[in-house]
């Protein structure tokens, strides 16, 4: 289902390539302008590619259709999803008489397009209200400091507990060398 708001979008049904393939093009041109989504597909090195190219020249044609006053440079990828279509089953010659099963993937792309919305016009500045230095001074108060606990050791923080290593033992849980005992060898 398409989200309200689209200016125009084009379908592309039965694209002959897997949707995990066609999803990584798609995912490069999702919430981009127009024309950068374009110049974007026109340099990605993917054979899919061209296709949703042709696709997105198609839902902007489709928006000029649709409202002939529209500005093409306002226009982004709102929606750009790819869904998976049916599968040829296929059979291919393998050795000794057998046969292996090929599937040849299909799927389906769709693409949205909407207007960003003009900028708003900053807000008239209010004139200062009595008693806003007192809002103002309580607000900009800083909080009260937590307790400082790095210097003190693991154990003494709150809420943990001191856990002996057990003798004889390194970080990686192995023994230590054959004859001493934790102590400097000479």
């Amino acid at each position: 289902m398409l989200p309200a708001g689209l200016v125009g979008h084009a379908r592309l049904r039965y694209l002959g390539t897997s949707a995990q393939k066609a999803r990584l093009v798609v995912d490069l041109i999702r919430g981009q302008q127009v024309e950068r989504a374009i110049a974007t597909l026109r340099f990605t090195h993917k054979a899919v590619s061209g296709e949703i190219g042709r696709a997105l020249d198609s839902a902007l044609a489709n928006a000029r259709v649709k409202k002939p006053e529209i500005d093409v440079d306002r226009l982004f990828v709102k929606t750009a999803f790819v869904d998976g279509g049916p599968s040829l089953k296929r059979i291919r010659a393998a050795p000794m008489g057998r046969a292996f099963r090929v599937q040849k993937r299909m799927c389906h792309v769709t693409l949205g397009l909407a207007e960003r919305p003009l900028p708003r016009p900053p807000a008239p500045r209010r004139e200062a209200q009595p008693g806003d230095a007192e809002r103002q001074a309580t607000a900009a108060a800083p909080a009260p400091r937590a307790k400082k606990t790095a210097g003190r050791p693991a154990a003494a923080k709150p809420g943990r507990k001191a856990s002996p290593a057990p003798k004889g033992r390194t970080a990686k849980g192995r023994g230590t060398a054959k004859g001493s005992r934790g102590g400097a060898s000479s």
